[in-house]
C-alpha cells in the first residue's frame, strides 16, 4: 500500500470511543526547544520539543497534572502545539516529539490531529520524530511496538529515549528497530572516567550499527564527555554543553562546544 493510500485510509477512520472520552485540560503548557547536533557536519540535526509550564516551569510541574482522564487530550495537544510552534519558529530540521503510548488507543485514529496540524502549518511529516521513553510504564509491550510500526508506515521517524534506563530496552529493541536510540544521560555522565560505561556504550553502538539504527547521546554537559563519546563513534549529540532548552525559541549553539 502506498503512503497516500495509507493516509487516506487513516483519515477515513472514525475516532475510537476512548479518544472521544478524553477530558479537557485545565492547565496551560508550552515548549522549550533543544537542538540536536551532528558532530561530523558541525550542524544542527534536529530539535527536541520539551514540555514546559507557560512561565518556563519544569516538565515535571506539567506532567504531574496528567492523569488517566486527560492523558489523551494532553498527548494530542502536545503534538499539535509542538508542530505549530516549530513551524512558527521556522524550524527546518527534524522535530522530535515525545508521546505517551498509554494515550494512543488506535494509532490510525489517534494520529489524525497530527496529520491535520502538519497540513495546516506546512510541516512535513517526514521531519517529525516520535520518541517514547523507556521510563513510560506500558501495560503491554506489544502496544508501543504496534504504534511504532504504524507510525513508520505513515512516514514518521521513531526513537527510543532514555535507552538503558527503562523497563525492557533490549527486549523492546528486539521487537522493533527505531530510526534512533537515545542513550540515557546516566550512561553519559562522566563516561570518560568509567570503563564500565564505555564498554556498555560500545556494545550499544555495535548493536545499533548492525541493526542500522542511529545512536544519539543526550545529557552531555562537558567537553570530556563529548570527546569520549565521539571517539566511541557517536555523531549525534544533545545537552547543555551545546545549548540549554530555549523557551519558545530556537536555541543558539555555543560556538566553543564543537
Amino acid at each position: 500500500m502506498t503512503l497516500s493510500k495509507i493516509r487516506a485510509q487513516a483519515e477515513q477512520t472514525a475516532g475510537c470511543v476512548q479518544c472521544q472520552r478524553g477530558a479537557p485540560l485545565d492547565f496551560d503548557f508550552t515548549f522549550a526547544f533543544q537542538p540536536i547536533v551532528s558532530m561530523s557536519t558541525k550542524s544542527i540535526f534536529g530539535h527536541e520539543a520539551l514540555v514546559r509550564g507557560p512561565g518556563g516551569e519544569s516538565a515535571y510541574s506539567v506532567l504531574s497534572k496528567v492523569n488517566d482522564e486527560n492523558r489523551y487530550t494532553f498527548d494530542q495537544s502536545c503534538r499539535v502545539n509542538a508542530i505549530k510552534i516549530a513551524a512558527q519558529l521556522g524550524i527546518k530540521e527534524f522535530l522530535s516529539i515525545n508521546f505517551l503510548p498509554n494515550a494512543v488507543y488506535r494509532p490510525e485514529a489517534c494520529i489524525q490531529a497530527t496529520f491535520a496540524a502538519a497540513r495546516e502549518y506546512s510541516f512535513p511529516i517526514s521531519r517529525i520524530t516520535f520518541e517514547v521513553t523507556e521510563g513510560e510504564e506500558v501495560r503491554d509491550r506489544a502496544h508501543p511496538v504496534n504504534i511504532f510500526h504504524e507510525y513508520r508506515k505513515f512516514g514518521f521517524k521513531t526513537a527510543i529515549d532514555d535507552f538503558g534506563a527503562g523497563y525492557a530496552g533490549l527486549t523492546l529493541l528486539s521487537e522493533y528497530q527505531p530510526d534512533i536510540v537515545k542513550i540515557d544521560m546516566e550512561l553519559v555522565r562522566k563516561i570518560e572516567d568509567s570503563a564500565a560505561k564505555r564498554a556498555i556504550v560500545k556494545g550499544v553502538i555495535a548493536m545499533c550499527s548492525e541493526l542500522n539504527i542511529n545512536v544519539l547521546a543526550e545529557g552531555i554537559e562537558t567537553i570530556a564527555e563529548r570527546d569520549c563519546l565521539h571517539e566511541l563513534g557517536i555523531d549525534l549529540m544533545q545537552g547543555y554543553l551545546f545549548c540549554k532548552p530555549a523557551l519558545m525559541a530556537i536555541g543558539i549553539i555555543d560556538p566553543h562546544s564543537w
